[in-house]
């Protein structure tokens, strides 16, 4: 016969597993539930003990840089002009270290999709440990910034980890509402993080995009700014400027909201009505691709993780591969 106290303690033991299974727990810390994809910066601030953050971003100086305000003299309110300094405790992830340079069809292409080799290599030298809760911190001034927080999102998930979220607002966001920021270096550390999986599934390629224009049964999500989609500019990294024949366009001015000098995502309400103003059902499969995969990650993110479509995928290699293999393109007239 059960006593009251084993039966207790067995219900809490289901109810960590269940919840595990969901991936909101932390494998080193079963109390520590992540409400979600993105979360604010009080819940990081009541939680910073239980979670590991990762720092993302491409410029380190700014680790250690001191963030500049300015006070307006009537109200007495402080205005972040200058980022600088990081979240107390943070480990370091350099932007430009998380993709590698990959063989196309004999061509050299750089801040492409990792291997689980590499990516796994670059999470152990920034220090991270598996069986922990990540929140992935980027510094969050523009929306490329915080979609370097998506793209180590996607590369984590798609290695096989559940336990992370994104700082919303990053730590332009944390320093508006108040939290303070440590500008020591951060000591370098080795961490024994260990990709377990790889889910082909998240991810797709040039041969899926080709059979998208045909059949039409994923949506083309082209999620670099407006101007990259018609043509008007190019990016360096890519030879043809436009767009693949028959992608909808969701605009990098239009995908998130700048809060206190900190860039937000938004509700997923906005999201959905945003989707639906540029041609794109949120509930149909749908393939988001950019330049590098750099932007469609924030693209992907907001579909898969948001708007909860689980069939959408990224085109890792996006207009970077596409456009060396000599796929065509369309743009306005020149």
């Amino acid at each position: 016969m059960l006593t009251r106290r084993t039966a207790v303690a067995l219900l809490a033991a289901a109810s960590i597993v269940a919840a595990a299974d969901l991936g909101f727990v932390s494998r080193a810390d079963a109390e520590t539930m992540l409400p979600g994809p993105l979360v604010t910066a009080q819940w990081l601030n009541d939680h910073l003990k239980e979670v590991v953050v990762l720092d993302v971003r491409d410029d380190l100086k700014q680790l250690t840089a001191e963030p500049k305000f300015k006070v307006d003299a009537a109200t007495g309110v402080r205005t972040l002009v200058e980022t600088g300094g990081h979240i107390p405790g943070a480990l370091s992830v350099d932007f430009a270290k998380i993709r590698e340079m990959r063989t196309v069809e004999g061509m050299k292409l750089n801040a492409m999709m990792p291997t689980k080799e590499f990516f796994q290599k670059a999470m152990q030298e920034a220090g991270l440990d598996k069986g922990v809760t990540v929140v992935i911190a980027p510094v969050g001034q523009s929306i490329e910034s915080l979609d370097m927080a998506t793209r180590l999102f996607f590369q984590l998930k798609y290695f096989g980890d559940d336990n992370i979220a994104v700082l919303n607002g990053g730590t332009n966001g944390w320093m508006a509402a108040g939290y303070p920021v440590s500008t020591e270096a951060i000591p370098a550390k080795q961490g024994n993080w260990a990709a377990t999986a790889e889910r082909k599934e998240l991810l797709a390629t040039t041969e899926d995009v080709k059979q998208a224009i045909q059949d039409h049964k994923h949506q083309l999500v082209d999620a670099r700014p407006v101007a990259q989609y018609y043509g008007l500019v190019k990016s360096p990294v890519v030879l043809a400027a436009g767009h693949v024949s028959g992608a909808f366009s969701l605009p990098t001015e239009a995908v998130s909201r700048a809060i206190n000098g900190a860039q937000q995502f938004m509700a997923a309400d906005a999201y959905r009505a945003l989707f639906k103003q540029q041609g794109i059902d949120p509930a149909r499969p749908l393939i988001s691709y950019c330049n590098t995969g750099h932007l469609a990650s924030g693209g992907w993110f907001i579909a898969y993780e948001i708007l909860g479509n689980k069939s959408a995928k990224m085109y890792g290699g996006s207009m970077n591969e596409w456009t060396h293999l000599k796929n065509p393109v369309v743009a306005l007239p020149q």
